[in-house]
């Protein structure tokens, strides 16, 4: 596992790896670690769905596989308390060709898909209508068919991602200019089954 990416998101490599964060709890806390900073069992408890003890149960899940590690307490706060943050503001994964592993890692793709889709109806019902006007008509969502073979599929997700980092990079390094805003960017690959393909 490492961060040499274009965001500099944790790789993750081990299909048990994958499988753990495919659980929803899991993946909704590494989510808002990776999004606010660093939490206590029982802060986060209150953002993913689970009572303080399950979640501090599951964050030491996460901690086994390097997802997150005991973080420092901000100042002037109870040094009693655990923290935990984040090792990176991003991670992602390649499907693995194992058999276990390209199981792990569809249980992975399902569950962040799901968590895509809901981000996605919580920015519409919440989040939309609250919206400047400048950010209301800079928002938005696309639809395009592609004709391309997996290699050019690859290739053009590699020029996004080099699009992008610099983006991601400065707000990982607190370098946002004024009137920057937190935006996200959710992209969805769906290669569509032919007639071979089909069972």
């Amino acid at each position: 596992m490492s961060l040499r990416n274009p965001y500099g998101d944790f790789e993750i490599t081990d299909p048990q790896a994958m499988r753990a964060l495919a659980h929803p709890v899991r993946l909704a806390a590494l989510s808002w670690l990776q999004r606010h900073g660093p939490a206590t069992a029982t802060q986060l408890s209150e953002h993913v769905g689970a009572s303080p003890s399950v979640t501090s149960w599951h964050l030491r899940h996460l901690a086994n596989f390097g997802l997150v590690v005991d973080g420092p307490p901000p100042t002037g706060t109870d040094k009693r308390q655990r923290w935990w943050r984040a090792v990176a503001r991003g991670f992602r994964y390649d499907m693995p060709a194992t058999p276990e592993g390209a199981e792990a890692g569809a249980l992975l793709r399902t569950e962040l898909m799901n968590q895509a889709l809901g981000t996605a109806q919580q920015w519409l019902t919440e989040t939309a209508p609250r919206l400047e006007p400048r950010w209301s008509r800079a928002a938005g969502a696309s639809k395009t068919r592609l004709e391309v073979t997996p290699e050019e599929l690859e290739t053009i997700e590699s020029a996004i991602e080099e699009l992008l980092a610099p983006y991601v990079q400065r707000r990982n390094a607190g370098e946002s200019p004024e009137g920057s805003g937190s935006v996200a960017h959710l992209r969805m690959l769906l290669p569509e089954a032919t007639d071979t393909d089909r069972p």
